[in-house]
């Protein structure tokens, strides 16, 4: 992952459809994506395991990093590029300590400027937050105030995601505030025309912002 301009990170669906493999090429096919994160809510290690060694071939042969989440011993085991935990789930230091200093860790901070002040000291490349909006994929705890995006992009240089219910309709505001990615899951798979379609819409509106 980089922190060049605003670009988008993929979040799988908690339980993939038949043929999912294909769904991904065609979507990193349609246009700029930054990352992919598996993220399996239900599935044992031995799926996930699986899955990550299906995945992370269409992914790299696309130049995409596959980052795995809340579980960065198999991101390890698995060639992943990295994880992605939550900071209620695991320690960010502890996160850290399993991935080694050469492999990706991102860390979601929701609305909270200081846990992601404590997950940059503890060698996080990204933060996250969110949600900023509505989600049909998770319940929302808390929401975060775009402001709070602005803030850290100003004065901090660690790349953001910003996540929570993001569409081509309402993602200008995150972008112009200074999102590196937006991540999301029903604006790209669950988009009407496919998921290709929804990465070009999605890439559209990045540039309209």
């Amino acid at each position: 992952m980089s922190d060049r301009d605003c670009r988008l990170y993929l979040i799988t669906p908690p339980v993939l459809p038949d043929g999912f493999a294909v769904l991904l090429a065609e979507a990193l096919d349609a246009g700029d994506v930054g990352a992919v994160q598996l993220r399996l809510t239900e599935a044992d290690d031995d799926a996930v395991r699986r899955t990550a060694d299906l995945l992370r071939p269409v992914a790299h042969a696309r130049n995409v990093a596959l980052i795995l989440n809340n579980r960065p011993d198999l991101a390890v085991e698995t060639g992943c590029d990295g994880a992605h935990v939550g900071a209620r789930d695991m320690q960010p230091a502890d996160a850290r300590k399993l991935l080694g200093p050469d492999l990706q860790l991102g860390v979601s901070c929701y609305d909270s400027r200081d846990a992601a002040l404590r997950a940059g000291e503890a060698g996080a490349d990204y933060v996250a937050f969110g949600g900023f909006f509505p989600s049909q994929t998770k319940q929302i705890r808390s929401f975060a105030d775009i402001e709070l995006l602005a803030w850290w992009s100003e004065l901090m240089e660690l790349p953001t995601v910003a996540s929570g219910g993001i569409t081509a309709e309402n993602c200008a505001p995150l972008v112009r505030a200074g999102a590196n990615f937006l991540g999301m899951v029903g604006a790209v798979w669950r988009h009407p025309d496919g998921p290709a379609a929804g990465v070009r819409a999605m890439n559209a509106a990045i540039v309209a912002a």
